[in-house]
């Protein structure tokens, strides 16, 4: 934890990512910043899918979409899960965020099944540099198959690094691994000098090309 305090505006907000640093805290605190190390990254040039994974993609169960419901994926991410006491995504993180996705800065994934929302993920973009913030699934690997296009799409625009901030067995089993603060520091630097992704943000893979990689 770096420091307390602040609010949540998109200057601070901004400022803060560029430089690594991220808010996260409950209803009862104030607003908390951290930036941890080691630091759980992915790198999409190195991303590879498993076999179990490739022939999700492949059966072409789920529709996969960009920015089509960033407040409804935000509001299930946000939902109390059964194995916690509440959440870090309070009503005033969510509003922030949402904002920030009104001015082009926030993204989602959404991941349907028969037209039900079943999974997705959100996040910051900032040069060509992804904070991911959360994900959810409703059904068995729906997060999982958001992430792949999301990871391939990322690729695809020139993504060297996908901020993933602190590690867990899930986001292992996705690819992530953990870097240094000196090396995530040095790329983040790099990254966020770069162009942006282009606006409005489309899904150019299908799961047919996903499940190949």
């Amino acid at each position: 934890m770096l420091a307390i305090g602040g609010d949540l505006s998109p200057d601070w907000l901004l400022a803060a990512y560029r430089r690594g640093i991220f808010p996260w805290y409950s209803d009862d605190q104030p607003i908390l910043w951290w930036s941890p190390s080691p630091r759980c990254v992915v790198f999409p040039d190195q991303f590879r899918i498993g076999r179990s994974l490739r022939k999700v993609l492949r059966r072409g169960t789920f529709e996969v979409t960009f920015d089509r419901a960033f407040e409804r994926v935000i509001e299930a991410c946000r939902a109390v899960r059964a194995d916690a006491e509440g959440t870090w995504i309070t009503d005033e993180m969510r509003d922030a965020y949402l904002e920030m996705h009104r001015r082009g800065h926030a993204h989602s994934v959404e991941v349907w099944r028969e037209g039900r929302l079943v999974g997705g993920l959100y996040g910051l973009a900032l040069g060509r540099i992804f904070f991911g913030e959360s994900m959810f699934h409703r059904e068995t690997d729906a997060s999982k198959v958001a992430f792949v296009h999301l990871v391939r799409q990322l690729e695809l625009w020139g993504c060297p690094l996908i901020d993933c901030q602190v590690g867990n067995p899930h986001l292992t089993s996705l690819g992530a691994v953990e870097v240094t603060r000196e090396d995530f520091e040095g790329l983040l630097e790099a990254g966020v000098r770069q162009p942006p992704f282009p606006q409005p943000w489309r899904l150019s893979w299908s799961h047919e090309t996903a499940a190949k990689t």
